[in-house]
């Protein structure tokens, strides 16, 4: 792996958090490269703004450092073909989160498999987990420059050691502290419904959050915050603002 500095990354999905993701990381030096499921066509300008390239999803990862997926649970088989061709030393970062209302039921996950090791056996090949503890506006809005007091911590979990460095590396640069999560099996502590999900909290306050989490309760916070936010905003939430939604998930979940 090169320079951190100096990194070539696709990204799949360009929904809320892989808009900002190709945003940040290309305005930060990296060389970005995003792909959706509709063409490169169809690729917001702005998304590209601080240069970024729109391609095809194949385009996207090939001769790359760094492959993000930020696509739904039910696409993750559609793009598993791509991963597959993947050099070995090639870091995935995995964004996702599990919700059935959406992604229909995945039945090792009703089971209690952690979301990303089902990724991860999908995919065939190690992963980390990265970027899904943020709600999609706090992540646009409020990343601020290393050292500055109360700045947001990100989890980040993976098996192998480069994996979750470059991980923590590029979630820095994004605005937020890097959070050594440890191993993707314990991934499950920042899975929706835990008290680390999209609660934007410190590097000081964030171990305790994951150490608390209870796995039997997950399902049914995330699901009660899936109500609240139906019936409040319809089936999406990109119409709510970080404030409201960081107050419904600490009340929730923490």
């Amino acid at each position: 792996m090169k320079n951190t500095k100096d990194l070539s990354i696709g990204i799949l999905g360009v929904g809320s958090i892989g808009k900002t993701l190709a945003r940040k990381l290309a305005q930060a030096g990296h060389h970005v490269k995003v792909a959706n499921s509709r063409g490169p066509e169809t690729i917001e300008a702005d998304t590209l703004e601080f240069g970024a390239r729109a391609v095809e999803a194949a385009e996207a990862v090939k001769d790359v450092d760094v492959v993000i997926l930020s696509i739904p649970f039910r696409r993750i088989l559609d793009v598993a073909p791509l991963v597959a061709t993947l050099p070995a030393e090639t870091v995935i970062i995995d964004t996702g989160n599990y919700y059935p209302f959406r992604d229909t039921t995945i039945e090792p996950i009703e089971a209690g498999q952690v979301e990303s090791v089902w990724v991860a056996e999908q995919l065939g090949r190690p992963i980390a987990k990265a970027w899904n503890s943020i709600v999609a506006d706090s992540f646009a809005r409020n990343g601020t420059t290393k050292g500055t007091p109360n700045r947001i911590a990100l989890p980040v979990a993976a098996d192998r050691e480069t994996d979750r460095q470059v991980a923590m590396a590029l979630v820095e640069v994004t605005g937020f502290d890097g959070f050594d999560a440890g191993l993707l099996a314990d991934s499950w502590r920042q899975q929706p419904g835990s008290p680390s999900y999209c609660t934007d909290l410190t590097t000081e306050e964030l171990p305790s959050a994951l150490a608390s989490a209870e796995a039997a309760r997950l399902p049914k916070r995330r699901d009660l915050a899936i109500a609240a936010i139906q019936e409040r905003a319809g089936d999406s939430a990109t119409n709510l603002d970080a404030e409201y939604l960081v107050r419904l998930t600490r009340a929730l979940f923490m």
